[in-house]
């Protein structure tokens, strides 16, 4: 009875040893900053809004004055709009890329890793094998949790320069609209059929 009561005092005691060894493993692991690579990178790029008109003339217009009233109003429709089609608009269509690093997996690794080794330092002599298993279990578990977090924070970031990237688009198309629309009216002003 003895001996019983001595041995469930030393698992309880390796117990306590386990739990106070895994509390600062658990709370180092969720301290780490995460890191995230942003790349830029070629994607299919969203063809540019058409600034293309055409204008034919209906008062017998020479082309010496019909280049002159297409610079005019182009210079009109620019600065109603505030859309220059002769000028590069966006970046060359890159597509921003977040990425989590170090690469999924690689906590859970460390952790199971590290588990293993605090599991077996821990453990009574004869049990060694039981508590490598538990403290790797125990630390891939802890390590999966750290990288599902840190995919998380980077699909977040990801989903902000999406966000971004279609707004600056839809701007992008309106001031096209604008300047075709301001261009249409000048050139119709001037005696000119706008198709």
């Amino acid at each position: 009875m003895l001996y019983s009561i001595s041995h469930n005092f030393q698992l309880v005691k390796r117990l306590i040893q386990v739990i106070i060894l895994a509390i600062p493993v658990a709370l180092l692991t969720g301290c780490s900053p995460s890191t995230y690579s942003i790349q830029s990178k070629p994607v299919e790029a969203r063809p540019l809004p058409s600034t293309q008109i055409y204008f034919y003339p209906l008062h017998g217009q020479n082309e010496s004055q019909q280049e002159r009233d297409r610079y005019e109003c182009y210079l009109w429709a620019v600065k109603q709009s505030g859309f220059d089609p002769n000028q590069s608009q966006l970046a060359p269509h890159q597509r921003v890329e977040v990425k989590a690093l170090p690469p999924p997996g690689t906590g859970t690794a460390i952790g199971a890793i590290s588990g293993a080794v605090i599991g077996s330092i821990v453990s009574p002599r004869r049990r060694t094998g039981v508590g490598l298993v538990f403290g790797s279990i125990t630390g891939a578990l802890l390590g999966a949790a750290s990288d599902v977090a840190r995919q998380q924070e980077a699909d977040k970031i990801q989903q902000q320069y999406d966000v971004k990237n279609t707004h600056s688009y839809v701007r992008l198309e309106k001031q096209a609209r604008d300047y075709r629309r301001a261009m249409s009216a000048c050139l119709e002003g001037r005696g000119y059929s706008v198709q």
